[in-house]
């Protein structure tokens, strides 16, 4: 049988309100501490690191972006596959790409040790930018243009698959970036090839 009845208006029952015991200091110190050492990490690994990639966010409208996106399949196509063109920019060049559910629109084609400015935008939700088998992962967001500065260092055929779910048809949602050589060689598929510094082999 209930014989005490406590509400919150009355204090809590507890020693709270004692001075904490040396041994609980220690290790508040030292969690505190190492909480400021992983706080002055963080910059440290972005400019040194190079964990997060420097690149240039700004705000789009996503039917522009996606009207920009095929004005630029349209301008540098050279190819088609399965209804979706590859396009082939020239070096330097401004590449853009666009998530939509439930594809990436168009299938990129560039050349190894060749710089370019990848833009990434979303149509319509959230996407994952994932390019396997290398460990690359991006954000893509819609009412937002990602630029950055890449340049592929292997050759190859690769996958890019959206590694945040966007609906039913997510699993399906799979794109294409093909990596060329000096002489336009690529590898067929990847099932076979190995990702090394030089290059894929």
């Amino acid at each position: 049988m209930l014989t005490k009845v406590h509400t919150g208006l009355q204090s809590v029952p507890g020693v709270w309100w004692k001075p904490a015991h040396k041994a609980e200091k220690i290790w508040v110190s030292i969690a505190f501490a190492w909480c400021i050492v992983l706080f002055a990490m963080m910059p440290l690994w972005h400019w040194k690191g190079g964990q997060n990639p420097s690149g240039v966010r700004t705000r789009v409208d996503p039917k522009a972006y996606y009207a920009r996106t095929v004005a630029f399949a349209s301008r540098y196509k050279v190819g088609e596959d399965r209804g979706l063109p590859i396009v082939q920019p020239p070096a330097g060049a401004d590449v853009y790409l666009v998530g939509l559910t439930f594809q990436w629109y168009p299938i990129l084609k560039l050349e190894q040790g060749k710089e370019y400015m990848l833009h990434l935008s979303s149509l319509d939700v959230n996407h994952g930018f994932s390019l396997y088998p290398l460990n690359v992962n991006f954000a893509v967001v819609p009412s937002f243009d990602y630029a950055l500065r890449v340049t592929p260092t292997a050759a190859g055929d690769f996958r890019i698959i959206c590694n945040e779910f966007c609906g039913i048809g997510h699993h399906t949602m799979v794109g294409r970036v093909i990596v060329v050589d000096s002489t336009g060689r690529s590898v067929a598929d990847n099932s076979t090839a190995i990702i090394g510094h030089g290059g894929a082999q």
